[in-house]
């Protein structure tokens, strides 16, 4: 059995994921802000390395997996935190603990991103530059001006939108050109993203307003299979994707959202290779 990091414990995809890896037998160390075996902010700087330290710790040094689940919605009113959370945080947190996944005989990590990095139509690019540079200040200050000048009605219901979105897309990114390096590739460490859709978690109703129970006909983008995910269905995938024998997959981006990425861009992959 092994030994499992996962971010954003306490509620939600990564209680779901939690309780997935602890019901196959593993030991699973759970980071959140509250009733977990690390408390952190992995919003901050202090607060991942923070989270580091203590999971290395509690560890003894070896991970065999982990699971980034941790994030934040675009109701969230500051969008510089939301592009610190959501993208520093698992980023900053995975290469500080690659080296003990390293040492696993089979070291796997996976983090959440989002259908809405190709689905919502607010992408900022300036941004998206910022944040895989490793300019946090600096996208931080991006995040807020951008927000700042969304329109009135978009900037009252949903103010991290484009955080959320620009934060999402780069963190995918970042999943694709940082799997494929020797420092991972070569270590045997394999590096995957889930991109959820509608999932019935705290963060995507307090985001949507949307009910539980509601018709998804209604939804803002189209649910081919005319029901939500929940959370087990995202733990299923994360489960997967940590095991010993998900041995030739990385750098890859699964799209767990019902089939809205696919009836909203059905062309859009795959997409030829051109000299």
């Amino acid at each position: 059995m092994g030994v499992y990091a996962v971010t954003g414990s306490a509620s939600g995809m990564g209680a779901a994921s939690a309780a997935v890896l602890r019901e196959a037998g593993h030991t699973v160390i759970g980071v959140d802000l509250h009733d977990a075996d690390v408390t952190a902010d992995l919003g901050t700087a202090e607060g991942r390395r923070a989270a580091v330290q203590e999971i290395l710790a509690a560890a003894g040094g070896v991970l065999d997996g982990v699971a980034a689940v941790a994030g934040v919605g675009p109701a969230m009113k500051d969008a510089a935190a939301v592009a610190s959370i959501n993208y520093f945080g698992p980023v900053v947190l995975l290469e500080g603990l690659r080296p003990a996944l390293a040492r696993s005989a089979a070291g796997r990590a996976v983090v959440i991103g989002s259908n809405s990095a190709t689905t919502v139509p607010v992408i900022d690019d300036t941004l998206v530059d910022l944040l895989l540079a490793g300019e946090e200040e600096a996208a931080r200050d991006r995040a807020r001006a951008t927000a700042a000048a969304l329109p009135a009605e978009l900037r009252e219901s949903s103010p991290g939108i484009s955080a959320y979105a620009s934060s999402k897309f780069a963190l995918a990114r970042w999943v694709r050109r940082t799997a494929v390096t020797p420092a991972w590739a070569r270590e045997g460490v394999l590096l995957n993203a889930i991109a959820p859709g509608a999932v019935i978690t705290p963060l995507m109703l307090g985001s949507t307003g949307v009910a539980e129970d509601a018709d998804t006909d209604g939804f803002p983008t189209p649910m081919p299979l005319g029901v939500f995910g929940r959370p087990e269905d995202i733990a299923f995938w994360v489960h997967q994707f940590l095991r010993p024998e998900a041995r030739f997959t990385t750098g890859a981006t699964l799209f767990v959202d019902g089939g809205t990425d696919a009836a909203m861009r059905p062309d859009a992959q795959p997409t030829a290779l051109t000299r």
